[in-house]
């Protein structure tokens, strides 16, 4: 019988070690699994390269991992807060954490391309930019493109609405930017859910992650 739900975070999380790169999913703090990132908080790996859509607004776990020294690499298209400094801007300024900025919509595609077994990807986006330095451009049909590598991930972890007993995942609006996408890319996708439901409760129609993709999910308090 596949039975994929485990009972506690310490279960959910075994395995992430030192030196993981880890895909977390949301947009700002919708759908961020924040209980999995305080339970990885607890766990003390380090040296981690965190791939998100933000950094961390200044207050969440992402800026208590930061401070404890954890992160060593920040993969973002947003690595500041919308107002004030953060724990984030105090590290960069200091050299002691390393940013890769990626624009959003790129982001979102290289790691589209990762759970793809895509090899990679020309776009316009950043052309003739610093953030171009140094990757292949190319003209076609005279446009300059920038070659993207595909993004992937030892560990992702997601937060979805509701999820039963197979992985099957149904998201809660904001939550579908990168959790969805992220379940493809990594070695082992780590999900909590809100609500846990019997099978044959999600309406197939409305499964946006297949448990196919899905190797553990936690349903939070």
């Amino acid at each position: 019988m596949i039975n994929k739900r485990v009972e506690s975070i310490a279960q959910a999380l075994q395995g992430i070690k030192d030196g993981d790169v880890l895909l977390i999913g949301g947009f700002g703090t919708s759908g961020r699994p924040t209980e999995l990132l305080d339970g990885l908080f607890e766990l003390g790996v380090k040296d981690l390269t965190l791939v998100a859509n933000n950094a961390t607004t200044g207050t969440d776990v992402m800026a208590e991992l930061m401070r404890a020294n954890r992160v060593k690499k920040m993969v973002c298209s947003f690595p500041r807060a919308l107002t004030g400094k953060t724990i984030f801007d105090e590290l960069y300024s200091a050299g002691k954490i390393e940013l890769e900025l990626v624009p959003q919509g790129t982001l979102a595609e290289r790691i589209r391309a990762g759970a793809a077994g895509i090899g990679g990807f020309f776009t316009r986006t950043s052309a003739r930019t610093d953030l171009a330095r140094g990757k292949e451009t190319r003209l076609i049909d005279g446009q300059e493109y920038v070659f993207e590598k595909p993004l992937v991930g030892d560990v992702a972890l997601l937060h979805a609405q509701q999820g039963d007993r197979w992985g099957n995942l149904v998201y809660h609006r904001g939550a579908r930017v990168n959790n969805p996408v992220m379940a493809g890319a990594a070695k082992l996708v780590i999900a909590q859910v809100n609500e846990f439901v019997d099978l044959g409760e999600l309406d197939p129609e409305h499964i946006v992650t297949p448990g196919v993709f899905i190797d553990r999910v936690f349903k939070i308090a």
